[in-house]
């Protein structure tokens, strides 16, 4: 079997609990985020210092990133631009497309505030470092989940925006150049410069990998408390009825089962391999709180905080959900291999099968 990069082996290692608990400990860890947040919410001067902290943690998961790949596999990863293709067309095709075609929910299903919020979530880039991590779990293309993710967050500072003013009525005017600055300076930035000092650090990283497990989960729970931090001092809880926020919840659990179906059976019908399969599975099902908060108050301004309500609840839900399948790829990864080396090429067959009834069980 030929060698495999040892960055796509890279693995989150999971809390050790009892066998009648069907949660893991970083969806467990998600949940008291939450919960924290609902009852302890910071703001005022305490916010700014989360708000900061979060920026930190996923510049340094980006630069920890660059200074592991090594350049020739992050140009390999950029040449594969079917995969990226794809996840951009799942991101900035389907997904709007879906959002419009929810327009039949309003007035009856829907109000016309919680579509807006539904549309505009339908609207952002993908989300970068948890597809990286949810990736790496289940052990698929780390290289092209990178650079898909970064695609995707890089493009939508201009995309989102049009889109929105395309799609919403009086939603929003435009983008900001702060916002591109600030989104470049987070994700790329870092990362670059993790490429440049890799010759000079690289080896000392690949040593430490506790290191990137701590950031890749702590990242995603700082940015998890923030949102739903900013959301409960803004007190948007309050502006949805509990009937409404179950309907929205209903609404939101459809939508992302379709676009995990589709992604991951229209990337077998495209000919994709198992492991690039898992990377158009996380980066095309998913979206972007990090991205779409900024752009969200910039677009919508005073209203912002009812807008993301549902970016934050499907956030929330593609966490848990990809959490549980990226684990149920993990365990289904050694079988796969070992039926490739013995089958050949024809042996992706059954192992996309066994994942695809996988993902019908989540």
């Amino acid at each position: 079997m030929p060698h495999r990069p040892h960055f796509r082996r890279i693995a989150l290692r999971k809390i050790a609990l009892p066998s009648w608990l069907p949660l893991d400990g970083f969806i467990l860890g998600l949940i008291g985020t939450v919960a924290l947040a609902v009852f302890l919410p910071v703001s005022g001067r305490a916010a700014t210092i989360t708000d900061g902290a979060t920026t930190v943690a996923v510049a340094f998961l980006f630069f920890l990133y660059g200074a592991r790949l090594s350049t020739r596999e992050a140009l390999d990863g950029v040449r594969h631009w079917r995969l990226h293709l794809t996840v951009l067309v799942c991101t900035f095709v389907i997904f709007p497309a879906l959002g419009l075609a929810a327009r039949g929910l309003v007035p009856y299903v829907l109000t016309h505030p919680l579509y807006t919020g539904l549309l505009f979530l339908c609207l952002v880039p993908s989300t970068v470092q948890s597809s990286i991590a949810f990736t790496s779990i289940a052990r698929g293309n780390v290289a092209a989940a990178i650079c898909a993710g970064s695609f995707s967050s890089l493009l939508g500072v201009v995309v989102t925006p049009v889109l929105v003013a395309l799609s919403l009525d009086g939603g929003g005017g435009g983008f900001s150049a702060d916002s591109m600055i600030k989104i470049g300076l987070q994700l790329l930035a870092p990362f670059l410069a993790g490429q440049l000092l890799r010759r000079w650090i690289g080896g000392f990283i690949s040593r430490h990998r506790a290191v990137l497990r701590l950031v890749d989960r702590g990242s995603v729970l700082l940015v998890v408390y923030a949102a739903f931090s900013e959301g409960m001092v803004r007190g948007i809880w309050h502006q949805v009825t509990p009937a409404r926020l179950a309907i929205l919840l209903g609404v939101e659990a459809v939508l992302l089962t379709v676009m995990l179906t589709l992604t991951s059976y229209g990337s077998r019908k495209l000919g994709f391999v198992r492991e690039d399969r898992i990377t158009i599975v996380f980066a095309g099902s998913k979206k972007s709180l990090a991205a779409g908060l900024p752009m969200a108050s910039v677009l919508f301004g005073a209203q912002a905080s009812l807008a993301v309500l549902p970016l934050m609840l499907f956030h929330q839900m593609q966490l848990m959900v990809c959490a549980v399948l990226a684990r149920r790829f993990a365990a289904r990864a050694p079988e796969a291999a070992v039926a490739e080396a013995e089958a050949g090429p024809r042996s992706q067959a059954p192992a996309d099968s066994a994942d695809d009834a996988a993902l019908t069980r989540v």
